[in-house]
């Protein structure tokens, strides 16, 4: 991999620690691999996506996305990428709703009204921000997304259910199986062998 080691020598001073990139919010972990990912043929705006909806998953956000822009910018991408959102605020939450339904089936049709009272808010917030400001968003299309939802979800460690409900997901949406295990297989070297 060009740019250096994958085991942390792409985290921002900041961060602290030593361990995985992604466990300790790397700035730059998803920035690295840009160049190699653009020699290969990928395209700017997906390339790019995955680090946008990393924010959901990994809570990288700015620090993370401006990595990234520099490392576009360093391979000569022209900036800024067209935007890619499809959502306003008021639509948001429902047009989320309505992707956990098409990923999850219609089980999840009211799930942002769900849960304990003083936590609720989250299943909310899930809805709209998780899946109807990044899943809704042009670029790779929904099955690519879940895809990449369940690479994010086995690089955390600790939040076993989700996995488990993604890659039936994963599965509903057409993804097979090989797919599914070479998903974490080329993390390895990010996220270790346990969460492989």
């Amino acid at each position: 991999m060009r740019g250096g080691s994958p085991g942390g020598q792409h985290r921002h001073p900041d961060a602290g620690g030593a361990g995985r990139p992604f466990g300790l919010r790397g700035y730059d972990c998803l920035a690295a691999p840009a160049p190699d990912a653009l020699a290969a043929g990928l395209t700017p705006v997906p390339l790019k996506e995955v680090a946008c909806q990393a924010t959901a998953y990994l809570g990288l956000g700015g620090p993370s996305l401006c990595a990234h822009n520099g490392a576009l910018f360093k391979e000569g991408v022209p900036l800024p990428l067209p935007g890619q959102s499809t959502t306003a605020a008021e639509t948001r939450r429902e047009a989320g709703a309505q992707v956990q339904v098409d990923i999850f089936g219609e089980g999840m049709a009211d799930f942002w009204r769900s849960g304990p009272e003083e936590s609720h808010h989250i299943n909310r917030w899930l809805a709209a921000n998780c899946f109807g400001d990044y899943c809704t968003r042009t670029g790779p299309d929904l099955r690519q997304r879940e895809l990449i939802a369940f690479r994010f979800l086995a690089a955390q460690g600790g939040c076993e259910p989700q996995p488990k409900s993604h890659i039936a997901a994963n599965l509903r949406l057409g993804t097979g199986q090989r797919s599914l295990i070479a998903t974490p297989s080329t993390a390895l070297p990010y996220i270790g062998y346990p969460a492989a």
